[in-house]
């Protein structure tokens, strides 16, 4: 099982996923669980996804309207149709397309969830650059680690098992 930290560091709360895979540093997830922070590195997520893996967490901030610091557990849907994919990018819809397309013969893509966070924040690649993340989501990352221990314990004992149970904000 893959655990992929995204975000770019640089733009304030955009940077939880990265955040959340920096704590798990000092308090690792069950062996069978690979944790590596991506950044931004698109491409290199992409071709990861194909290694094999019967399932992966994708770990991001993810706008939905929601309070800031709320956690969303969603399962990820493959685009079948679309524009070319950014190979430089790290949106996560366009990461799996990219993916998908990289795949196509004998690789196949694990199931993907995406561990999203409400950010307080939301610069763009345009704007200026901001350190640190706010401190509602910076307050979700620790609730956001015990989840995914939670989350990745049922995955190894049946990478197809119903995660129905919504996360705590």
């Amino acid at each position: 099982m893959l655990v992929a930290g995204v975000g770019n560091i640089f733009l304030a709360d955009d940077a939880f996923g990265c955040e959340v895979v920096r704590a798990l540093v000092a308090d690792p997830l069950p062996p069978g669980v690979e944790t590596v922070d991506f950044g931004i590195r698109g491409m290199d997520l992409a071709y990861r996804l194909l290694a094999g893996y019967d399932a992966a967490v994708l770990v991001d901030a993810a706008p939905r309207g929601e309070e800031p610091g709320t956690l969303h557990l969603i399962e990820a849907d493959v685009p079948e149709d679309g524009p070319v994919p950014e190979a430089h990018g790290m949106d996560p819809v366009k990461v799996l397309a990219l993916a998908a397309r990289l795949g196509e013969g004998d690789e196949v893509l694990p199931r993907v969830l995406v561990l999203g966070c409400e950010p307080a924040v939301r610069l763009h690649g345009d704007e200026d650059v901001a350190f640190g993340l706010s401190g509602p989501v910076r307050d979700a990352v620790p609730r956001a680690v015990e989840l995914l221990r939670t989350v990745t314990g049922e995955l190894l004992a049946d990478p197809a098992a119903s995660l129905e149970a919504a996360p705590a904000p």
